[in-house]
């Protein structure tokens, strides 16, 4: 029989839960801003891999070229609230656009690829990535949109009711820099975009995303518009990635197109997979975990070759990759499901080994 969960346990669970997100920033800021600074990257990747999670857990479409979207939310905020068109819209209204410019790109990817699985729709969305970010780079002449190269400069931050996020401010006794006040905005669209994906996990269009996952054919046949649905999950995923995308440009202040290469796109996928494709819980570990503890490792490993030899032999960030690539392919060879998968691929997973 299945155990009854208690309610008070439960809610017991949360207001622990909450408490400790809450004192995370201010426990970071003891040892640095910049700490806080990771954890706010490392909530957008969270954003990103969500996303992807939709178009590659929930529906099994393979997505290399997904950090094209984060670049169309970013882009979206920096030329709607910068001097560079002079326009200085605010947040509520650019956030949204954003995410729906975004929706719009999923749908013209997702378009042509209807017909492609694999290997082939692997290679179409990475081109689709690099023809975004190339775009990014020359759109700078005869009409300047984009500054090329140069990137865009200045961009506002999100201002709520006189409060500029990127400005220190004291609150009843509490000093709270800019990044701590951008940790508890993303903390709650965090919430947000959480709750949107159980609630799509559970629908309909969910069921029938992992119904094309498991058997686009089978899927057909009992009826499920497979191309519409589709679509969906490549809008839908694209829309999560707008909205971070518009995030790290009011955060950073400034965006070019070298912050959204390939390597972004292989980084967010190997989130979803090292997490678990398809568990929503999961991939929020997987984020976590590659978000800080490459940081963990750059900030390591020089002191430990020092301690340990006197001096330093190999390079911090060259030794910092190595275990870091090591520990995923370890990772993944011991849990191939990931670290926490989804049930149906762990019982696939079982099956396979047994």
């Amino acid at each position: 029989m299945k155990a009854q969960r208690h309610p008070l346990l439960f809610w017991a669970g949360v207001v622990l839960v909450a408490a400790a997100l809450f004192a995370l920033p201010l426990v970071l800021a003891m040892a640095g801003t910049a700490w806080v600074r990771i954890a706010n990257l490392a909530i957008l990747f969270v954003f990103l891999s969500l996303g992807l999670n939709i178009v590659v857990g929930f529906a099994g479409l393979l997505d290399l070229g997904y950090i094209a979207f984060y670049a169309v939310g970013a882009y979206t905020w920096a030329l709607l609230a910068s001097p560079h068109f002079g326009l200085h819209l605010p947040f509520w209204a650019i956030l949204p656009i954003g995410a729906l410019l975004a929706c719009v790109a999923g749908v013209v990817l997702g378009a042509p690829t209807l017909r492609l699985r694999g290997d082939y729709l692997a290679i179409v969305t990475l081109g689709f990535g690099e023809i975004v970010r190339i775009l990014m780079n020359n759109l700078s002449s005869p009409f300047n949109i984009t500054n090329g190269p140069k990137g865009i400069t200045l961009i506002d931050p999100v201002r709520i009711g006189g409060i500029d996020f990127r400005a220190a401010d004291t609150w009843l006794g509490l000093a709270f820099s800019g990044p701590v006040k951008y940790y508890y905005l993303l903390l709650l669209l965090l919430v947000a975009v959480i709750v949107i994906n159980l609630r799509l996990q559970r629908s309909r269009i969910g069921r029938a995303w992992v119904a094309i996952r498991e058997d686009e054919v089978a899927a057909k046949a009992c009826g499920i518009n497979t191309r519409n649905v589709k679509l969906l999950a490549f809008a839908m995923g694209a829309s999560f990635g707008g909205v971070a995308g518009g995030m790290f440009a009011s955060i950073q202040g400034f965006i070019s197109p070298e912050s959204f290469v390939l390597h972004e796109s292989i980084m967010v996928l190997a989130m979803v997979v090292l997490g678990g494709m398809g568990n929503i819980w999961g991939v929020i570990a997987g984020a976590m975990l590659l978000s800080f503890v490459p940081e963990l490792l750059r900030y390591t490993v020089e002191p430990a070759q020092r301690y340990l030899f006197g001096r330093l032999l190999v390079d911090p960030e060259v030794l910092r990759m190595l275990v870091f690539g090591a520990a995923l392919v370890l990772t993944m060879r011991l849990r191939p499901a990931g670290l926490w998968p989804e049930a149906r691929h762990k019982r696939e997973f079982a099956g396979q080994a047994g």
